[in-house]
């Protein structure tokens, strides 16, 4: 039986292809951990990220080995931040996914979906906590220490606001790209370069 070189030479390219998408995988895994996401979860990202078409829930499932609940939970935690999109194909009757592949996107999205949670939740607190504070200064029972020590709760909280103010800016100038004019993207010379 005669070996044909081009199908080894095939086999060879593909297990090289194969090895460096593994180690880009591997990479974003390890550092999904600064976006809170678990290991399982950011390799299910790493995978779309390199599928060549959109996968079912079955088919991510084959490919990690995870069980049916592992994989729904990390799916919707890959959709909740907009690292992943559900798409769909004329014929196809499954839910089909794809990886968002703008990393500038995915940055976006994802820390302001959890910098908004955050702000909202502390300038709630602020809030009813001022209502505290206030009613302290108005109580003319307050002793004058307690009084000075609300006036310095006051001016941190002021200094929170202003805090929480400025990053809804930077938020607002990650929506809408406004960020660029400032830090500008570099030049993608990979794509300069298959022109």
């Amino acid at each position: 039986m005669l070996v044909n070189q081009g199908d080894i030479h095939l086999n060879k390219d593909i297990k090289r292809l194969e090895k460096a998408r593994e180690r880009v995988i591997h990479s974003i895994t390890e550092n999904m951990d600064l976006y809170g996401i678990t290991d399982s979860v950011g390799r299910l990202y790493g995978i779309l990220y390199f599928s060549e078409r959109p996968l079912t829930l079955d088919e991510m499932r084959e490919a990690l080995g995870m069980s049916k609940t592992s994989m729904s939970t990390g799916v919707r935690t890959l959709l909740e931040t907009n690292m992943v999109n559900k798409v769909w194909k004329k014929g196809v009757r499954k839910d089909l996914y794809q990886a968002e592949e703008d990393w500038y996107q995915v940055f976006f999205d994802f820390f302001s979906i959890k910098w908004k949670r955050a702000i909202e939740l502390n300038l709630h607190a602020i809030q009813q906590s001022k209502k505290d504070y206030d009613e302290l200064l108005n109580n003319p029972s307050t002793s004058s220490e307690i009084k000075e020590q609300v006036q310095t709760d006051l001016n941190k909280l002021t200094q929170a606001e202003e805090y929480y103010t400025w990053l809804t800016s930077l938020i607002k100038s990650f929506e809408s790209k406004k960020i660029f004019e400032f830090i500008p993207k570099p030049s993608n010379k990979l794509n300069q370069n298959l022109e």
